[in-house]
């Protein structure tokens, strides 16, 4: 695997790309912080983005079967990169809805770009190298969210915020030359997606997912990792303020990324003798206890325990869930499931932070946790109790490894 050229640009292009993303959400939380004074308020102008890329999933997931994904994952990035300047606008004529634009704009390409990267990956490597490239590609993520969180720190207090959002564009011009140098052999799928799936849309991946139970219960299983992620930016800003520290923001960030990385790392060691639903299962259970011990956020140290355990599950939990999708989904269908599950896992995303920022304004932070953690291990609780039956249809679990 490591021979191989297109995991390398893979790996650097999300490397670099990763930075410039956290740079400008940083840059947004700073941006916001100034500008909007209401939680919720923050989680409208964040929701109206994800909506945006909602609308266009459904086009997103059937031209990425139609067409090379190289070129999709190409266009989105020359989007992307074009959306910063918006931003630039915003903060030169401290207007929120130029920054609205490029909410909008940023979103439009994520719905296009992730779905292609995930259709993409299973053309790059074998299945069995998959769970380890999937282990390794989020590892790289996590990193430059940890070197990018901490830089944007660094950089907000040395440099104008017009500045962090410059750097950030380069990044995603670097991306977007990397994208240039795959090259894998997707001639047969493109052929295949054209002559038989054409007049096919984007409903026809529900049949696949309805005849394949494992792919479902993982696929409903992957929305509670979302119940934290949701408001996560408007979690670290409240705890944030609650704390009266700048600083935590940089601990809780790098605290996250570094036990998401070490739960990655796990989960390839264990994946040959631990059943998936197993990693799941577990992996659900402490996310629904991390959530639970926000209740005492007043408390620096538990508060950067809770984002170390919830770290470590989801790194143990988002690699599992990728494989699974990846191996038991047909090639064929991958770009149109692939942009299902980003078009799913947005609108429940955009419901919890619309909720998150309700509720923090409702409740309060230490309220909310303990109701998102019930919520969390009900659901996986729930879910725990259904599982036996869509278990008896799925295949042996080395399969997945």
């Amino acid at each position: 695997m490591w021979r191989n050229r297109n995991v390398w640009i893979l790996l650097t292009g999300e490397f670099i790309a990763g930075l410039g993303l956290w740079l400008g959400i940083i840059g947004n939380l700073e941006f916001m912080q100034e500008k909007i004074p209401s939680d919720f308020f923050k989680s409208v102008l964040l929701a109206a983005g994800l909506l945006a890329g909602i609308a266009v999933g459904p086009l997103a997931g059937r031209l990425t079967d139609q067409h090379s994904k190289k070129t999709v994952m190409l266009l989105s990035g020359f989007v992307r990169a074009a959306s910063v300047l918006f931003m630039l606008i915003a903060i030169q004529t401290s207007s929120v809805w130029w920054m609205l634009i490029f909410l909008v704009l940023l979103q439009i390409s994520a719905a296009f770009y992730f779905p292609a990267l995930q259709a993409a990956i299973p053309l790059v490597v074998s299945e069995k190298d998959l769970l380890r490239l999937n282990g390794v590609h989020m590892n790289v993520a996590t990193l430059s969210r940890v070197i990018g969180t901490a830089v944007a720190g660094i950089l907000l207090v040395m440099i104008p915020l017009s500045m962090v959002y410059v750097l950030s564009l380069a990044a995603y011009l670097i991306l977007f030359s990397l994208t240039w140098f795959l090259r894998f052999d997707e001639q047969i799928e493109v052929l295949h997606t054209k002559a038989g799936n054409q007049r096919q849309g984007f409903k026809d991946v529900f049949p696949v997912i309805s005849k394949l139970p494992i792919v479902l219960m993982t696929l409903i299983m992957a929305l509670i990792p979302l119940l934290f992620l949701g408001g996560f930016n408007l979690l670290v800003i409240n705890i944030s303020e609650l704390q009266g520290s700048a600083a935590i923001k940089g601990w809780i960030y790098t605290a996250e990324g570094i036990a998401f990385m070490c739960g990655a790392f796990l989960i390839k060691r264990i994946s040959d003798r631990v059943p998936p639903y197993t990693v799941l299962f577990v992996s659900s259970f402490l996310i629904g206890i991390s959530q639970m011990m926000l209740y005492f956020a007043y408390l620096p140290v538990l508060t950067i325990i809770a984002f170390i355990v919830f770290g470590f599950s989801v790194g143990c939990f988002f690699p599992t869930a990728a494989t699974i999708f990846q191996t038991k989904v047909p090639k064929d269908y991958h770009g149109r499931f692939f942009s299902f599950r980003n078009m799913m896992d947005r609108v429940f995303f955009q419901i919890v932070l619309l909720m998150t920022g309700f509720l923090l304004d409702a409740v309060g932070l230490q309220n909310m946790s303990v109701m998102f953690g019930i919520l969390s291990i009900g659901m996986t609780s729930l879910f725990f109790l259904k599982s036996r039956s869509l278990r008896k249809g799925a295949e042996p679990r080395k399969n997945v490894g």
